[in-house]
């Protein structure tokens, strides 16, 4: 996922500098680079987070590891 995240970076900087303005290339790099990576990169490292929050909580069981109850 990062690598494809990099990649994108990579095509609109190179975009960004072929922008006949500095402003111009500032937006672009901005709404064309930096936004949609950092919310493609939000949603899809969800998952991740909810686990790593499951695993730090010791109350929560983890998943697979339901005991029986003590009789």
């Amino acid at each position: 996922m990062y690598i494809v995240a990099i990649g994108w970076l990579y095509v609109t900087v190179l975009m960004a500098l072929t922008e006949s303005s500095v402003v111009a290339g500032l937006l672009t790099l901005l709404f064309y680079g930096l936004l949609p990576t950092a919310l493609l990169l939000w949603l899809f490292g969800g998952p991740v987070r909810r686990r790593r929050a499951r695993m730090a909580d010791p109350s929560s069981p983890s998943s697979g590891d339901d005991q029986a109850p003590d009789r």
